[in-house]
């Protein structure tokens, strides 16, 4: 009770000015485009692979080297802000930002391209946690429900509406764009920001104790942890000789970092905020909220591109009713943040976004926009009712000079369990997808007077090839694996939800959170 107090006493009470106020409204839209960059090329990949003449494995990298990149900077905001302020470290970050989505659009090959991806996920993923800490550093508490609506709506919309927007862009203009679109919005945030959002000093003198080897260790450990989950499912996992090796850099450089952070005076990132149980509480739930919003994202355009064979456009189509149902659920839920017991919302929003991936559990080869309709929305609805009080949770309780740091910390939290989830869900498909394959093809008996139908009905169909018994046989194998691989992503859904449905009532253990 007397940390709550203190905590209290040293946050802001009064309403910032309308400048501060439109300075933060700039910092969220940078965070935005961010974000959005992380999803906004998913849709579009064929594209880009064929204008940089790319194959199939290099093309990948165009997302994993943003990801990486911008895993290790996130941390590091805290740091950033110190010595160079809140307002230059942002608007250096947005405006290396914007150059490097310029080069993106620029790059003539896959390997320039690659680089500067990984350049624009480094700008860019100083931005997420600084707006956070804006948020926390310049509103009073009884401002939090309506600020957090906005923070919570803008990390969940937009990786749900990315492959959405990309879709649209790559449709009616040409990947190109993709990047050129942040140039604009890039140089405002910048002069936006710059000019009016000047809330702190720099202190410079914190260069002088710059942890450079634990910089180091920092960057390799998350690096090689982001390329593993990233890359092994594709490669098999430890079977592949280079996976092996980042896995095991992975698990001596995270010691080393944090044995180094737990012992030097001027650590690269303070851990001493997990200490906090609500702040430790928060971030833990913000890992298993990435699963679900990085998680689902990445997997309904898998399966409408693969089963359906839908287009980038058609996808967005879909897609872009979890960010309608987003937009219309974060301002009610803001506002009842305020008044509602963060647990009770958070508890709802975990059994919604539940329930709505179970609702999926039931596909088949024939799923479109009206399966996928109620789903998307209370899955939609959930998961701002997730985030918004998660992040009440993890920062409510820390005094304004930790949530910089803090703020790194808890979205790297988020990203990682995005990147364990993409990593897992890669991995159960494949492995689902294998054993409906297996379990399918005894079906395919000549003794059974179906198959021989079906075949007939092939055969008939296939007449006009050389060889219409064997074109016959790979259109039932074809059917097979399609069937196999709905199967896969049924499963997936299902114990996707089952995790979220599991995990809810844990939430209950959690002490009342103090409203402002």
């Amino acid at each position: 009770m007397a940390e709550a107090t203190a905590t209290d006493s040293a946050s802001p009470q009064e309403v910032p000015s309308r400048r501060t106020q439109l300075g933060f409204v700039a910092a969220v839209f940078g965070m935005f485009m961010a974000i959005l960059d992380i999803q906004i090329v998913a849709s579009s990949l064929n594209e880009i692979q064929a204008g940089v003449s790319a194959s199939a494995d290099e093309i990948s990298w165009v997302q994993t080297s943003y990801l990486i990149a911008e895993i290790i900077m996130i941390p590091l905001s805290g740091m950033l802000t110190r010595i160079l302020s809140t307002r230059v470290a942002f608007v250096v970050s947005c405006l290396g930002f914007t150059l490097a989505s310029l080069g993106c659009a620029m790059a003539n090959s896959i390997e320039a391209l690659i680089v500067l991806r990984a350049i624009q996920g480094f700008m860019g993923g100083a931005m997420i946690p600084i707006a956070y800490a804006i948020s926390f550093s310049v509103f009073p508490r009884r401002m939090m429900g309506s600020v957090q609506a906005v923070m919570g709506l803008v990390a969940t919309l937009a990786p749900s509406i990315g492959p959405t927007v990309g879709g649209y862009i790559t449709e009616f203009a040409s990947w190109h764009w993709l990047f050129l679109a942040n140039l604009v919005p890039g140089v405002l945030v910048s002069v936006a920001v710059w000019r009016l959002l000047d809330i702190d000093r720099p202190d410079h003198r914190a260069l002088r104790h710059l942890d450079l080897i634990g910089l180091a260790l920092l960057a390799l450990f998350l690096g090689t942890l982001e390329f593993s989950l990233e890359e092994g499912p594709g490669e098999d996992w430890f079977a592949s000789r280079t996976i092996l090796i980042a896995a095991l850099v992975c698990a001596l450089t995270s010691v080393g970092f944090f044995w180094r952070t737990l012992r030097h005076r001027h650590p690269i990132v303070d851990l001493r905020a997990f200490a906090n149980l609500n702040f430790a509480v928060g971030a833990c739930l913000g890992f298993v909220v990435g699963i679900g919003l990085y998680g689902l994202v990445y997997l309904l355009p898998l399966f409408l591109g693969n089963v359906r064979g839908y287009s980038a456009l058609q996808i967005g189509e879909v897609m872009i009713v979890t960010g309608m149902a987003m937009f219309m659920t974060a301002p009610l839920v803001g506002r009842a943040s305020d008044k509602v017991d963060l647990r009770i919302l958070l508890l709802l929003g975990m059994l919604l976004t539940g329930i709505g991936t179970v609702m999926n559990a039931n596909l088949t080869a024939e799923a479109g926009f009206d399966a996928f309709f109620w789903p998307q929305v209370v899955r939609g609805m959930g998961l701002v009712m997730c985030l918004i009080p998660t992040s009440r949770i993890a920062f409510g309780t820390l005094p304004p000079s930790e949530v910089g740091n803090a703020s790194g910390l808890f979205n790297v939290m988020r990203n990682l369990g995005g990147a364990v989830g993409l990593a897992l869900l890669d991995t159960i498909r494949d492995w689902r997808e294998d054993y409906h394959w297996n379990q399918l093809i005894p079906a395919i008996d000549n003794g059974r007077e179906v198959v021989n139908a079906t075949q007939a009905q092939y055969q008939q169909l296939l007449a006009s090839t050389g060889d219409p018994q064997t074109a016959a046989v790979e259109m039932m194998a074809r059917t097979l694996l399609e069937q196999a691989m709905v199967m896969a992503y049924n499963d997936i859904f299902l114990w996707l939800g089952m995790l979220y449905l599991l995990v809810a009532p844990l939430i209950l253990l959690l002490k009342k959170p103090q409203h402002a």
